[in-house]
């Protein structure tokens, strides 16, 4: 009697997935998601962050097949979601800092010579022009245009979740290679 692929255990289909088996994967994806999905979002109550995490945890999970040797794809798959979420949360506090860090610093004051002021804003934009792409486009409709989140994700076609993603990597690079004082004031100053 022929056994259906959607009854093959999940070692057996992962093996057919790495071999490129996209039916196998399929099977895999409708046979966790919902549950990744469930488990997903118990930790952190957001249901469109929560299926961007599964949904990238899948698409990883196909780009890396032919190279992967799980034993428990259960398992692997629900340490993943965990460790995605904490990522996530850890990604949402980086930029509340930097957020409040602007917040909580006054106007430039008069003795701010505004040459220098003007020589760090032409170096934030150097660096901004030397980020990738889309983050780049995430980033100025953000800290220049003042879009929310949500109006980029929505102008873009992307989801709120890697809008975040975006900033958060500009606000590191930003960090990184102008340094945090710098970024505040010069990010501060742009907002007035």
């Amino acid at each position: 009697m022929k056994t259906h692929v959607k009854d093959l255990p999940d070692i057996e289909l992962q093996k057919r997935m790495q071999q490129g088996d996209r039916h196998a994967f399929d099977v895999l994806f409708h046979r966790y998601w919902k549950r990744l999905f469930a488990y997903a979002y118990k930790i952190f109550n957001e249901a469109e962050v929560c299926e961007d995490i599964v949904q990238e945890l899948f698409i990883s999970l196909w780009n890396n097949a032919p190279q992967s040797n799980i034993l428990n794809l259960e398992a692997y798959l629900l340490r993943a979601v965990k460790y995605r979420i904490a990522n996530h949360i850890r990604s949402l506090k980086f930029e509340r800092a930097q957020l409040d860090i602007i917040e909580n610093i006054g106007a430039p004051t008069a003795t701010v010579d505004d040459i220098e002021y003007k020589q760090l804003e032409a170096n934030l934009m150097e660096k901004v022009q030397q980020f990738p792409p889309k983050c780049r486009e995430v980033f100025m409709l953000s800290r220049f245009e003042n879009c929310s989140n949500a109006e980029i994700a929505q102008r873009l076609n992307i989801s709120v979740h890697t809008v975040e993603k975006h900033i958060t990597h500009a606000l590191r690079l930003l960090k990184n290679n102008i340094g945090t004082w710098n970024i505040t004031f010069i990010v501060m100053g742009l907002f007035l």
